[in-house]
């Protein structure tokens, strides 16, 4: 049987690309959609590496290419563990990423073609062991924690899902393994996430299976589109970690954001150690939004580590690494581009008061 800690990440995986749909995130699901990189095996997508071909359950390409680099894809993975995503998973996500970036040839004579700029990020809903964060910030791994009070929401209702699909699998045949390909095609197709015409036809099977796991897979989508507006705005830093952004108010943030793309807010820290959350907010629009994210445990550990300088380093922080926060949302006007600038009060240079 299927462990249920595996569909908790295959659901949060999937829940994931959902939320990403206006970063500029177009998920890849099939050869058709890049015939040189990409290799379909029955429902199975493979990216192309030096050495081997690597299977990616959830493969995305940005609608936009920085400057001076190549377009950009992104590998990526969730876990779904009750503790700490550990060193070997990280270890296994930079040999991934590796051999694929690797996978580029010329020969005199032979047709030019596109290269792209492979990431890795790895989503967990507990958080990351300190030997992973460390290999993840040498190696360049993005890693992403959803430990938040903020995301509380959608782990209660993936947790409940795979309950019910775990369960599920006593109406499987003995021999018979957990059909997740076709559970990831039902939640692609309920949500839209993947053009329709590269996805395989509706399975007409019958069987208390697909009755039990089908009603489970369509609840869980009419539960994501029921929050239509719930979206994961990621915040790039100039830091080596990327900010799951949570907003109080989705639609008042876009609002601020579209008739101010460029402006000051403040940033606030709540809690201590681990348990910490931070929140972002305009500087000059009291109560307008509130986007909420976590940091890295290894940058809280060092915030909390001596006890007299954790508010100076708090600080630091603040003007060292969120200086400048920058989100990137598709709409029809094509990308968007956001830009949050920490301006400390002078009370809080001078060290006496946080801002």
């Amino acid at each position: 049987m299927l462990k249920d800690s595996s569909l908790r990440g295959y659901l949060l995986e999937e829940s994931l690309a959902w939320l990403l749909r206006f970063s500029g995130y177009r998920l890849l699901v099939h050869e058709d959609q890049d015939p040189v990189e990409l290799v379909s095996e029955s429902s199975t997508l493979r990216v192309r590496g030096r050495g081997a071909l690597h299977q990616v359950d959830v493969l995305g390409e940005f609608a936009f290419t920085p400057a001076f680099s190549m377009p950009v894809r992104l590998f990526l993975e969730a876990k779904y563990y009750q503790g700490r995503c550990g060193l070997e998973v990280v270890r296994n996500a930079h040999g991934v990423v590796h051999d694929v970036n690797e996978n580029f040839m010329t020969h005199a004579g032979t047709r030019p073609r596109q290269r792209f700029k492979y990431s890795y990020a790895l989503f967990s809903a507990g958080g990351f062991t300190a030997d992973a964060q460390k290999y993840a910030l040498a190696h360049q791994i993005s890693l992403v924690d959803l430990s938040g009070a903020s995301f509380a929401w959608l782990l209660g209702h993936i947790g409940a899902t795979a309950s019910s699909l775990f369960k599920a699998q006593k109406h499987l045949p003995a021999s018979a393994p957990f059909p997740v390909n076709w559970m990831r095609t039902e939640l692609r197709r309920a949500l839209g996430t993947s053009p329709l015409h590269l996805l395989p036809p509706p399975s007409d099977a019958d069987g208390k299976f697909m009755e039990v796991a089908g009603a489970a897979v369509a609840e869980f989508a009419a539960v994501l589109r029921q929050r239509s507006d719930a979206e994961l705005l990621l915040g790039f830093p100039s830091a080596p970690f990327i900010l799951p952004l949570a907003a109080d108010d989705h639609r008042a943030f876009l609002e601020y954001a579209e008739a101010r793309p460029d402006h000051a807010v403040r940033i606030r820290r709540r809690g201590m150690g681990a348990a910490a959350e931070w929140t972002v907010s305009p500087a000059d629009g009291v109560g307008a939004y509130e986007l909420a994210f976590k940091l890295p445990e290894h940058v809280e550990d060092w915030i909390s580590g001596v006890e007299e300088k954790e508010r100076r380093r708090t600080v630091e922080v603040k003007e060292q690494f969120l200086s400048a926060i920058t989100l990137y949302r598709v709409n029809g006007a094509g990308v968007r581009t956001y830009q949050l600038r920490y301006e400390a009060s002078s009370l809080s240079r001078a060290g006496n008061a946080l801002p």
